[in-house]
């Protein structure tokens, strides 16, 4: 027997939100009811547009149908009104690109863009804007009782759409949604972060946005926990493997290939570019706590008699190399013995036609390669140092210690599981929809 469709007094609403609208009745032109909203549909626009609802899946009898927005007469808080009276009974089948608000935005975590954390929602605010409804704002709040169904019992913590990135976890949908330049826009460390408070599903969806940029992939596994970075390099094959740790600092390449299994390391090896091998070869051959195994074997050097100039194009030439080492150019004489250093302020601030012979430090600190990893602290403390060259037996430059790298190998393991302390956020640039004001605290409210 037909369900009759619930009396409800006449309103003109402009927002709504998903949790009054999921289970409503679902009504034909004819005022019966036909079953009841399972989930609302969007699909990601391109540009900078909010996500239109696109469909309503309608739960019938046990089965799951698709009622196109072009059929809603009516979509408001309590009931769902159709302009005709007949539906499409065939069973309800996702479309690449389609996002459903209930299961893939309730039932997923998204990525705070401004403060570079996981985020849950637990409810979805639609504004009415022109003639289509339209997801602009997330709560983020928990509510303070959940009975089944999403029920909020307070006020809303409403925040812009666009300050997030889904994570929908639907694999047909990545390619359709494209490349976010929000995701990709985030400091490696950042992205690192979010990879180790991943669940497995989340991380990868992460990491399919972060593999569109093979360079910036290789910047998130340099700053990966060891622990996470063998997981994740454990689950890709030898091939893959190779090609990262080949766009990765020699140095990290070094580490994550003695993290791999051993019946992995000489695979990996030998697939790698001969270059990079050779380099990781070299530094997997010190102790990583020693200088030899901190240290970037790539430098940027000159003769004595290089100009200012010729010295800073060199610099400017050296792109893919770590930008902490290029803060001095190592001066050496034709036997590659070390001559001295000059650093990249001096340059800038000596005329161009100045040779460095003229500017360098003649007796920079120095270590050997099996300096352990306190003196070079220390050294680096009591000199003020940022980078260290190191040197062989006769004096040739082998690579240099940046202070980034000290640091790294020196912070304690459990402050790094620490909380980190509040930065100053920028939210992305608020567009509140027409009819709508946004408050001192940041939410908008129609």
């Amino acid at each position: 027997m037909t369900e009759p469709a619930p009396v409800l007094p006449e309103t003109t609403v402009t927002t709504v939100h998903l949790s009054q609208v999921l289970r409503s009745p679902v009504v034909a032109r004819s005022g019966q009811v036909i079953g009841r909203v399972d989930d609302l549909i969007v699909r990601l626009p391109g540009g900078d547009a909010y996500p239109p609802v696109s469909g309503v899946v309608v739960s019938m009898g046990g089965r799951r149908v698709y009622v196109s927005a072009d059929d809603i007469a009516e979509f408001g808080v309590g009931r769902i009104v159709l302009s005709r009276n007949k539906v499409d009974l065939r069973g309800f089948e996702r479309r690449d690109g389609e996002v459903l608000l209930r299961a893939d935005i309730l039932g997923h975590r998204l990525i705070d863009v401004a403060a570079a954390e996981l985020i849950r929602a637990y409810d979805v605010e639609l504004d009415h804007i022109g003639d289509a409804w339209v997801l602009v704002r997330l709560d983020t709040r928990r509510p303070a009782r959940l009975f089944g169904l999403l029920k909020s019992t307070g006020g809303h913590a409403a925040r812009d759409w666009k300050a997030f990135e889904p994570l929908i976890g639907h694999t047909d949908s990545i390619t359709v949604r494209g490349l976010s330049g929000r995701v990709v826009g985030l400091k490696p460390a950042q992205l690192a972060d979010l990879l180790e408070e991943a669940d497995k599903r989340e991380q990868g969806e992460i990491l399919d946005r972060v593999h569109g940029d093979p360079e910036l992939e290789a910047d998130v596994f340099e700053e990966l926990d060891p622990d996470e970075a063998r997981r994740l390099l454990g689950e890709r094959s030898d091939t893959e493997v190779a090609a990262l740790l080949g766009r990765m600092r020699a140095d990290d390449a070094a580490d994550a290939i003695i993290d791999l299994r051993q019946s992995r390391r000489r695979r990996v090896l030998d697939l790698m570019p001969p270059g990079q091998r050779t380099k990781v070869i070299t530094l997997m051959g010190f102790n990583p706590d020693s200088a030899g195994g901190l240290m970037n074997v790539d430098i940027v050097s000159c003769s004595p008699e290089t100009t200012t100039a010729q010295a800073l194009s060199s610099i400017a030439a050296a792109t893919t190399m770590q930008p902490e080492a290029l803060l001095k150019i190592h001066v050496l004489e034709e036997s590659g013995r070390l001559a001295g250093v000059v650093s990249v302020i001096t340059l800038l601030q000596t005329d161009a036609g100045t040779a460095v012979r003229e500017l360098m430090d003649r007796d920079p600190v120095r270590v050997a390669a099996s300096t352990d990893l306190t003196d070079i602290a220390l050294l680096m403390a009591d000199y003020n140092l940022y980078t260290v060259p190191v040197v062989d037996d006769n004096d040739r430059v082998l690579g240099v210690v940046t202070v980034d790298d000290v640091l790294e190998a020196t912070i304690p393991e459990d402050w790094r599981r620490r909380e980190p302390a509040p930065r100053p956020l920028r939210e992305p640039e608020q567009r509140s929809a027409p009819g709508s004001a946004t408050t001192p605290d940041g939410v908008t409210h129609p």
